[in-house]
């Protein structure tokens, strides 16, 4: 691409800068938690429309993605979980395919009064916008399509066929992002603008989530000593497991992208209930627990090992070697993911491709590289379907937190790199 094109492309994007924001903002507004995402569907729809691309929309059916590799279980009703993925096709097929890949999906807000706005009305300030979702990952959504629309604005099209993803249920299972694959989406390399600060992800921790369900016998309070209390009963099964935490993040047993990482596996107990009444000594009582695992590491292995050590714990518990605790997956079963790893051509060349595009962006800059102790929708790709998935977005700061925030600047430069990796990977044709 010679230099008065790639020019063109970056001031295109400048151009329709003002809008992209805008566009952004209202994204924003829709409160796509899980589970009540069709609204912001709907707008990605629309706005996939009203550019030409070809819309599918459509609704997850479980049983045709459950025998898939990289399946998550779920726990509920999956009629409300919608993907929507715009198609532009090439009319030469010259270049090289490409999935631009984002969700809709955004975690759940916690107590408005805990933001300093409300989280779903969000605000521009020195900078930055602040909203549940701008940054982790709308912004990236908006960067995608707005790519495009810089070359379109310029009398150009990709090269190749180019599938615009948005999709459900990155935050809890990456079903949707499979459910895309199932569908018969698939490219040459994808690009996912996940808020990692405009470093390329190298590297990615799986994550298993699972419940442990306990049972106590109930009593009345003043008689506490004849019951078993069974939140309490929680608390040496939680040490244990942050036991086997540690031993997992020994340095001996870590994978070498994750080498430089003091402490790279995190285990969380996200949520616990249990027990009826104040008065009462609690019967029962569930915890939610999130745990990291290496690339590589294998899923079965990992599931018997907690199993073990939560039956072990129980075992030195007066009560619970009587009624040992029920372990119950759900949600996240998802595998590491390196990129790194991938020593193939097709690899190479895409980040290659990103590296460019980044320096023209960035006066020449190097493109950074990141292993992340979270994971993305980018196994799905790599593991799943030879197609190696670049995780690449703008900068975000307090996601999954309060006052989540993304800076519209990084916004704006991972847009013209999205639009400038796209014109050299798929390359261009005339419109």
């Amino acid at each position: 691409m010679d230099a008065e094109t790639s020019s063109r492309i970056l001031k295109a994007v400048d151009t329709r800068f003002d809008a992209q924001v805008e566009f952004l903002a209202e994204l924003t507004r829709h409160p796509s938690t899980r589970g009540n995402e069709q609204g912001a569907q709907d707008f990605m729809a629309a706005e996939m429309a009203a550019r030409g691309l070809g819309v599918d929309r459509w609704q997850i059916d479980v049983d045709e993605i459950r025998h898939l590799p990289g399946f998550s279980p779920v726990i509920g009703p999956y009629e409300d979980a919608v993907n929507v993925v715009g198609t532009r096709v090439s009319q030469s097929g010259k270049g090289r395919s490409l999935i631009l890949n984002g969700h809709i999906d955004v975690v759940p807000e916690g107590p408005h009064e805990m933001w300093d706005s409300p989280p779903f009305d969000p605000r521009v300030d020195d900078g930055w916008m602040y909203g549940r979702g701008a940054g982790d990952m709308k912004a990236g959504l908006a960067s995608n399509l707005f790519a495009l629309d810089a070359l379109a604005a310029c009398g150009f099209g990709p090269a190749a066929d180019v599938f615009v993803q948005s999709v459900v249920e990155e935050e809890c299972t990456g079903n949707g992002a499979l459910a895309c694959l199932a569908r018969g989406y698939r490219a040459e390399a994808a690009l996912i603008p996940e808020p990692f600060a405009e470093n390329l992800v190298t590297a990615q921790v799986g994550v298993l989530w699972f419940q442990v369900h306990l049972k106590g016998l109930p009593t009345h309070v003043a008689y506490a000593g004849t019951g078993a209390n069974a939140i309490e009963a929680a608390i040496p099964l939680i040490a244990a497991l942050h036991g086997l935490e540690d031993r997992w993040n020994a340095e001996e047993h870590r994978h070498p992208a994750f080498a430089h990482v003091h402490h790279p596996l995190n285990l969380n107990v996200g949520k616990i209930v249990g027990g009826d009444w104040t008065s009462s000594v609690p019967a029962w009582c569930v915890f939610d627990v999130r745990m990291g695992l290496f690339p590589g590491q294998d899923m079965a292995a990992a599931k018997a090992e907690i199993e073990a050590v939560l039956a072990e714990a129980a075992r030195e518990n007066a009560f619970l070697r009587n009624s040992l605790p029920e372990v119950v997956y759900h949600g996240f079963q998802a595998e590491g993911y390196a990129l790194g790893e991938d020593e193939s051509a097709t690899a190479q060349a895409a980040i290659g491709a990103l590296e460019a595009a980044h320096g023209a962006v960035n006066s020449g800059g190097a493109l950074d590289r990141l292993s992340i102790t979270a994971t993305t929708d980018a196994r799905f790709f790599g593991l799943y379907a030879d197609t190696p998935a670049l995780v690449y977005g703008p900068r975000a700061e307090a996601i999954h937190g309060f006052n989540e925030r993304v800076e519209l600047e990084s916004m704006r430069r991972v847009t013209q790199a999205t639009a400038l990796f796209i014109a050299d990977w798929c390359g261009l044709e005339l419109l």
